[in-house]
């Protein structure tokens, strides 16, 4: 069985460790308690291939940001999370991608942009197709997700997943490759 390792990363309040809760145990956590640190495992099954998701839920409040290093350089696949409701996040966000590539020093590390809070649409700042614009310039997946209602909640793990299986076989004629110790 397949272990990889998930970090769950955004600014504060943007639903992360709802996401991975719901995710994890299928149910909603209602109050904004903020993260320092969460670490979860669950086994999944994704494309008839049993995996054990290792998940860090990470703290989004820029206190903790000095350790985003230190999770960046022990993932395997990222989930950059921002609030739908909230433009600020999304602009968020884009630094955090920066990061992953200065620290993994590889442009296509398994990432998958999320826009969360789906469930409160009526309040939407960013939309739709600038999360779309984003990921296609990053060359990722986009989902928008509600950890509320759970919207595309176990989609979005199982497809990190995929995104770290397809990145591991690296590409033999692609140069950087051969420079890059993936795992």
């Amino acid at each position: 069985m397949r272990e990889y390792k998930v970090v769950v990363l955004g600014s504060g309040g943007v639903g992360k460790s709802a996401l991975t809760v719901q995710f994890v145990t299928g149910t909603f956590i209602e109050k904004y308690d903020p993260t320092i640190e969460d670490f979860y495992r669950k086994e999944i099954e994704v494309d008839s291939s049993p995996s054990v998701l290792e998940i860090l839920d990470t703290a989004g409040t820029e206190q903790f940001a000095s350790m985003r290093d230190l999770y960046i350089k022990n993932g395997q696949g990222f989930i950059l999370v921002y609030s739908l409701v909230n433009q600020q996040s999304f602009q968020d966000i884009k630094p955090m991608r920066d990061q992953i590539i200065r620290v993994k020093r590889y442009e296509k590390v398994p990432v998958i942009l999320v826009g969360n809070k789906v469930d409160l649409e009526g309040e939407r700042e960013v939309s739709v197709r600038e999360g779309q614009a984003l990921a296609e310039e990053w060359g990722c997946p986009f989902i928008e997700t509600s950890a509320k209602s759970k919207t595309m909640v176990d989609e979005l793990f199982a497809e990190i997943v995929r995104q770290m299986d397809y990145t591991a076989q690296p590409d033999k004629d692609d140069p950087c490759c051969s420079s890059c110790n993936i795992q």
